[in-house]
Formats: structure tokens, sequence, C-alpha cells
């Protein structure tokens, strides 16, 4: 029923281009026609706002932002060639020029619309809505580039590509443009509180989603009270976490993406050109359509993640003496039972696995004890050794165990198949397809991606109220036990593990809670950059790929404190001359 209803939706955009979530989707909304004449009709006027929308889709703005994971701290990527993890970064890195571009690209389509839209033929209230939903999308933009370049040019008129040649603004005069936006959004009455599931303009702005940006950049300029004020707003408007069914995990299924928690999503359709990569580069061989596990959960991650009780994990509770061994001689602790005389023999000679330490029977289970009771969003997160995954093998559904060493077709759970069978490592389940119905292709599921859900507030929420310090600290903790509940994990001064001790602890306990709660959604990068910890939480010494015991297969490489703040182009650079460059960086 879904996958029809998808097609209805598409075809409503493409022919009638109505106000509906199917017209969000429109990739091309300026492929047949000018922009001098985009604001004719009200449809070509609906078209071009579309526009505006469909730069979400472009994978340094939204859609593709899972890929920023592999710079923070939850995965990596198998490409060893990632400039910013290298430590060899120049500002012709394809990474600075494309995302400056595809964010400029957005920009340039707001200002069409803002300008425009007061004179376009329709009604009024619907005008000074989409205007609203225009300034939002431009506020985001910016908000995106001055994260990481700290000042960039301003256009807030529609421009020739000939006429860009202004310099940079200050830091601090994108931020009070980005808040004079947004909150121009908030006052206009015409922009909803919030859009309910299954209704048609699901994936709009909203006025929830304009408070929860607001706050958002409050944390940025570290006006705390600001952001404690606006992010209560957003649970006012009608959003609250997610306490469904299947809990952590079913939220991020297609059944519950338009559910209260999510504040603002990238809209997605399982029709090609309008789905999400996430589980073609997510899942493994043993995914539906064969994927190609691209990025990879980080093994140092999975060991932060602590007991259900708020015990920190620690090997040595586990298997006594582990923490003292040869990494590669760990690795049999996750070999798989009953292995012949001849594997044996080639783990202890080609893998240097120390054997004397190996049952026959019992091993995987010893091992499976590492992963009960942490906790829960760990395991409905990652396939963990052992664990079970619903695959498929083409149309047919099966049980796969991630076992070690890799054997094919072994009944009645099949050995997970990866891209990477010579060597162990720990997967994503999140945005995973499970079984052989899900999605209808590798390349286009047809999950929203969040952007802004309501956890994310609840925990920017207890970040501003706790940064204020005094009795703000003691209501920044019911905040953060809200998320803690709902994961099934001890609430914060429930215990002798989760006792805080003021405001210093409660900031470091807010920023763990925020990378397990946020793993593979591309939000922990960016809270790095703004917390000043991406250096030691990404490039500690012997950070990098590592085999699910500890064994590196590449280590990142700190190239120097300017890479808090990205390079401006140098193709931008040659093209502007009032460009100026970032300290550290050479053109």
């Amino acid at each position: 029923m879904k996958r029809i209803k998808n097609i209805v939706l598409l075809s409503a955009a493409v022919i009638a281009l109505s106000s509906c979530r199917g017209d969000l989707l429109d990739l091309n909304p300026y492929s047949s026609v000018s922009s001098g004449s985009m604001w004719t009709t009200e449809n070509l006027a609906d078209q071009g706002v579309t526009g505006i929308y469909s730069v979400l889709r472009k994978t340094n703005v939204g859609l593709g932002l899972y890929t920023f994971d592999c710079y923070g701290v939850s995965s990596d990527c198998r490409d060893p060639d990632y400039a910013l993890l290298r430590g060899n970064a120049t500002a012709s890195n394809s990474l600075f020029g494309d995302y400056w571009k595809e964010h400029y690209e957005g920009i340039h389509r707001a200002n069409d619309a803002i300008t425009n839209l007061p004179k376009a033929p329709m009604d009024d209230a619907k005008r000074k809505r989409l205007i609203a939903e225009s300034k939002f999308l431009r506020a985001f933009f910016y908000y995106k580039l001055n994260m990481v370049f700290k000042g960039v040019p301003l256009y807030l008129e529609p421009v020739e590509l000939k006429e860009c040649i202004k310099g940079r603004e200050t830091e601090a005069k994108i931020w009070e443009t980005v808040l004079t936006d947004l909150t121009d959004c908030i006052n206009e009455t015409n922009l909803p509180d919030r859009y309910p599931a299954r209704d048609t303009n699901v994936g709009r702005v909203t006025k929830a989603a304009a408070y929860a940006l607001r706050g958002k950049v409050y944390l940025w300029t570290k006006e705390w009270a600001k952001a404690e004020a606006d992010f209560k707003k957003v649970g006012e408007l009608g959003h609250k976490l997610y306490t469904g069914t299947g809990g952590y995990k079913a939220l991020f299924k297609e059944a519950n993406e338009q559910c209260e928690e999510m504040v603002f999503s990238v809209q997605c359709i399982g029709l090609s050109g309008y789905g999400n990569e996430m589980s073609f580069r997510y899942g493994s061989r043993s995914t539906f359509g064969s994927c190609w596990n691209s990025y990879l959960v980080n093994t140092d991650f999975v060991e932060s993640y602590e007991w259900a009780d708020g015990k920190p994990f620690n090997w040595d509770d586990v298997i006594p003496g582990y923490n003292d061994m040869a990494k590669k001689a760990r690795a049999v602790y996750f070999l798989r039972d009953n292995m012949t005389p001849e594997q044996k023999k080639a783990m202890a000679e080609n893998q240097k696995a120390d054997m004397s330490k190996y049952m026959d029977v019992g091993n995987e289970a010893r091992i499976k004890k590492a992963y009960e009771n942490r906790d829960p969003r760990l395991t409905a997160s990652i396939i963990t050794p052992y664990s079970e995954y619903l695959g498929a093998d083409g149309a047919t559904s099966y049980k796969y165990s991630l076992r070690w060493p890799f054997a094919n077709n072994l009944a009645p759970w099949f050995d997970l198949k990866t891209d990477t069978n010579n060597r162990y490592y720990y997967l994503f389940r999140k945005f995973v397809a499970e079984g052989a119905s899900e999605i209808p292709n590798r390349s286009y599921s047809p999950i929203d991606f969040p952007l802004i859900r309501y956890a994310d507030v609840l925990l920017g929420l207890a970040e501003a109220l706790n940064e204020q310090g005094g009795n703000k600290v003691e209501e920044a903790i019911t905040y953060v036990n809200q998320v803690r509940n709902r994961a099934g994990v001890a609430p914060l001064n429930s215990n002798a593990y989760t006792t805080v001790n003021g405001q210093d602890e409660l900031r470091v306990r807010i920023q763990k809670e925020r990378r397990w709660e946020f793993n593979g959604e591309g939000v922990n990068f960016f809270d790095e950059i703004r917390w000043n910890t991406w250096k030691e939480s990404k490039f500690f010494p012997g950070a990098g790929l590592k085999q699910i015991w500890g064994e590196s297969q590449y280590d990142n490489s700190w190239g120097g404190d300017h890479y808090y703040i990205w390079a401006i182009p140098s193709t931008e650079i040659n093209m502007n001359d009032n460009l100026t460059q970032n300290p550290g960086w050479i053109n």
C-alpha cells in the first residue's frame, strides 16, 4: 500500500505540482522553467519553493549527512583516503568545494523565492507561509555553512553568477542573519506549529522546526537562556519522544518516520532518485540487494557504551586479562564454536590468535555476554558478534549471524556476508533494511532521513540548562533522563554509577549521551566541532579503523588545530579575489 501511495504522490507532484509531501521530492524543479518565469503562476511558484527543498537531498546538505559520521566517533570509512582524517587536507579538497557549492545553491534558490513570492498570484496566507518556509531553508543553509567555515559571503537577494564577488562576513554576522530569518518564521502566524502524521504537508517547515533550529543556533552562540526557551517551545507545540512498540530500534523504520519525535526530515519514497542510500552504504552483502558496508562502526565507539545500569564497560570484567593481551591474540574470543583442527591451526599461525584460550563449545556464548545487558541502543543500532540479523538473498529472507571466520551457507542461521569477509568488523543495523520486502531497491530506501528530532531538542535543552549552572543543573538532568528512560538505561543519579557531581560532570555526560543517541545520523561531527572536542574524540593515540578485537587497519592523523575551521575552497578564492582564507590553510 505504501508503494502505491508513493506513486500517487509522485504523480501528483509531476502533473499538478500541488502542495503535498510528494512535491518536496521533485529533484529538478528548475529544469524546464527559467527563474524569471517561475513566479508568474501559483503552480510555478509552488515549484520554485519545491526547488529549495530539493537541495536538502544533496549529499553535503541533508540526505547524505550520514556519511559525516566517519568524521565523528561512531563510524569509519573503508576508504582510508579521507583527507580530513589523514591529516593531509588542502583547500582544494573536494569536500570543502562541494559543501560550499551545494549550500549556496540552496541559498540562491531561497533568495529567488523570498524576493519574487510577493508578486506571485496566490492567496496571501499561502504566500506568507511559503516565504516563511523559504526563510527557514535559507537559515538552515547558512547555519550549515557557518558551523564549518566561520564566516561566509552573505547574499540575501538574487544575483547572477558574475555578481558573486562579495567578501566574507564575520561569523557573528552570519549567526545574526540566521536568527533574523528564523525569528521571522516563528512570528509568521500562517506557518503551522507542526503537521500530524499522514498530513500531505509533512516534511514542510513548521514553527516547531524553526524554534528547534533557532535553539541549536543559540547553542553555537552560547546564549543558553535563549536556547532553553526555544527548545521548551518545541515540546509545547506537540513534539515528544517516540515510545511505541519496538522502542528506539523501531524509530528508524518507515512506519514511524512521521511520528511526533521527527521535527524536520528529508522526505524519501521507494522510487529511483527519491529514496536514500543508507541501507546500501551501511548494509552488508546479506542485506537485501547485496550492499557494501562502506561505513563501518568504530570499535572504540562500541566499547564506550555502558552497561544498562550505567557502569562503564571494561573487557576485563567479561574476560579477565583481555586488556593485557596482544590485540591479534584476542581474536580467539571471537571465533565460532566447533572449528576444525585445520581452522584452529590457521588461526594460530596466520592470524596469531591465542588458541590456548579457545573453547570448542561455548566460545560464541562467552563473547555474547560482552553485549548482553548493555545500553539497548548498542544492539538496536549495531550488529554485534553472533547476534541475529534478518537479511535476504534475493527475494528470500533468512536469519544471519555475524560469525568469524566467515563460512557460507551454514543452517539454520547463515553467516552474515560482508564486503570485507577477510576482516571482522562491527556493522550498522540502524537504517539498514531487514528481510526481503522492507525496501524496493538497495539504492533507494524509502525511510525519511531525520535532520532534527525531539531527542536532539531534549539533549540540547539539557546542555543549555547545564551551562547556566546553579539550580539549572538539576533541571537539566531531568531532560537527559527522558532520553535515557526511553533507551532503557538507568537514569542519572539513580545509582553509584550514574551519579553526577556538578556541572562539569554533567557536561561530559550530555556529550556521551548525544554520541550514543545519534550514532549513524551525521550529527556527532558537528557536535565535536562545537564542543571543541574533535581532536580528543577522533584523533587520540591509536584512533582509527579497527577489527572488533582492536587490531588496527589504519590510524587517524591530526592535521592541526586549524582543522576545526574548514578551508575556504580554493576554487572559490580563484573566482573571487575578495575572499580571504582561514588561518592555517594554504590556497
